[in-house]
């Protein structure tokens, strides 16, 4: 299988906070689950705590390397960096976004698998005292977190297929 490419300084294992999230599912494609991850637009109808997503800059309504953005997670609000992005080739597909504000790198790795399965991994790196914090936190709000938002994914892209 894949793995994520992780830039310097959010190499998990060296960082403050780490979590990582994954689906296998049947019957679905990268090229169907990507849509709803590339459009930032569309995270609010399946991930509850993703909220007021807009792009700078004249960019989006799709990710692509080096666009930022912005959108409210928890409440909170996050200006964002789309730092790698490749468009599912061969069946796989990639995108990391940079938070530099708060220390964050947080990626997704899309590729189909045998037998009609798709792999959805999504993991999070974090640096600085809230990430120690964050760290050590029952139970874990990033790794609920991001199963809620894998688990919408999911069943956004299921109900599209119909």
């Amino acid at each position: 299988m894949s793995e994520i490419m992780w830039p310097a300084g959010f190499v998990p294992g060296f960082t403050d906070n780490y979590c990582s999230n994954e689906v296998i599912v049947e019957g679905l494609t990268t090229e169907e689950i990507w849509p709803f991850l590339n459009t930032p637009d569309l995270w609010p109808t399946y991930y509850s705590n993703s909220a007021n997503t807009r792009f700078y800059d004249e960019k989006g309504p799709q990710l692509e390397n080096n666009v930022r953005f912005y959108f409210e997670t928890f409440g909170f609000p996050v200006e964002a960096k789309c730092v790698e992005h490749v468009a599912p080739v061969k069946g796989q597909a990639w995108a990391g976004e940079g938070e530099t504000r708060l220390d964050v790198h947080h990626a997704w790795l899309i590729e189909d698998l045998s037998g009609n399965r798709v792999r959805i991994l999504t993991q999070e790196t974090q640096n600085g005292n809230p990430a120690k914090e964050l760290a050590t936190a029952k139970p874990n709000p990033m790794i609920n977190g991001h199963q809620d938002w894998l688990d919408g994914l999911v069943s956004a892209a299921k109900k599209a297929k119909k």
